[in-house]
């Protein structure tokens, strides 16, 4: 495991550096200038030239390109030029309630895939089981921002059971549970139908194995053998599922950010793409595929926890 972890954590560099120079790059391809942005298009010339010069984009794009990587190794993501504050400072105010609200997805997708998944696997060609593969079919056929529509409509605008915008003061009140119920139904829709889905299939897998009917021979009742046997060996491909869901969960949440007009990271970088705002751009990429990375590796390690049959060499 050690070993493992080792080559892992190695791999991340390389990984991140081909990320944040594809990004960079093909940034600067993107039409508009951001000098243009901020000023507007009534700005004199000599204006214009004197912003572009003080934020470096008169240099040529190699020499943009080697400073950045050069204040990256100093831990500095550089300045916004909409917002002129840090990049690590708005990233640190935006992201708990990303985290949040992703973190409520989760939950949410889990507590309905877990009942789901396992009732279709034990009752097979049942309602149970045609019930969810409806939830599955909807679930990963509609789009994330079409689906948070339907959702202000429905819950906020015609029953007003919900707020539908803004997070409402504190995340951990119930004022600010109720801004997150729509947004987290809306984000976490797709990992619920999928989850369902795939954790079914596992347990009819496992359900067949000879160590089930051993266990059902020994007399053992069929709810321990369902949660106690067959339960914990087919989790594995429902967190592997998890984990890579989460990248998807991630670029899901700038459409349901800016549908809610949930205040986090994905809003603020579809703001700074429309406002060529690089630096933040740039940064929320890099902070971004980290954190997926780092997910990643956390759930390698949970497969040992998981299934001691597992070793990594």
């Amino acid at each position: 495991m050690a070993a493992f972890l080792l080559r892992r954590f190695f791999l991340l560099i390389p990984t991140a550096l081909v990320l944040v120079t594809g990004v960079f790059f093909l940034i600067a391809l993107v039409p508009g200038d951001p000098v243009l942005v901020m000023l507007g298009t009534e700005a004199t010339e000599d204006a214009i030239q004197q912003l572009r010069h003080d934020l470096g984009l008169d240099r040529a794009l190699f020499f943009q390109y080697t400073a950045f990587l050069s204040r990256l190794l100093h831990g500095d993501l550089g300045m916004s030029i909409y917002h002129r504050a840090p990049v690590l400072k708005l990233f640190a105010q935006r992201i708990p309630n990303t985290l949040w609200l992703t973190f409520l997805a989760v939950v949410f997708s889990l507590l309905g895939a877990l009942p789901l998944g396992v009732l279709a696997a034990v009752k097979r060609y049942s309602i149970w089981d045609y019930s969810s593969l409806l939830v599955a079919l909807v679930g990963v056929s509609v789009p994330v921002f079409w689906l948070g529509i339907i959702l202000i409509y429905v819950f906020g605008l015609k029953l007003r059971w919900l707020p539908i915008s803004g997070v409402g003061g504190s995340l951990l009140s119930w004022d600010g549970f109720k801004h997150t119920i729509l947004p987290a139904a809306s984000l976490g829709a797709y990992l619920l139908a999928s989850s369902t889905r795939l954790l079914r299939s596992s347990m009819l897998d496992v359900l067949t194995e000879d160590y089930v009917r051993t266990a059902r021979a020994k007399g053992l009742r069929e709810w321990l053998v369902i949660w106690k046997h067959a339960f914990r060996n087919a989790l594995n491909p429902l967190v592997t599922n998890v984990t890579l869901q989460l990248g998807v969960l991630v670029g899901g949440s700038f459409l349901t950010e800016t549908v809610f007009a949930w205040p986090g990271v994905g809003r603020l970088l579809v703001q700074a793409i429309y406002r060529r705002d690089y630096p933040v751009i740039q940064g929320i990429t890099l902070i971004i595929v980290l954190m997926v990375v780092v997910i990643n590796l956390l759930a390698d390690m949970s497969y040992v926890l998981l299934d001691p049959k597992v070793r990594y060499r």
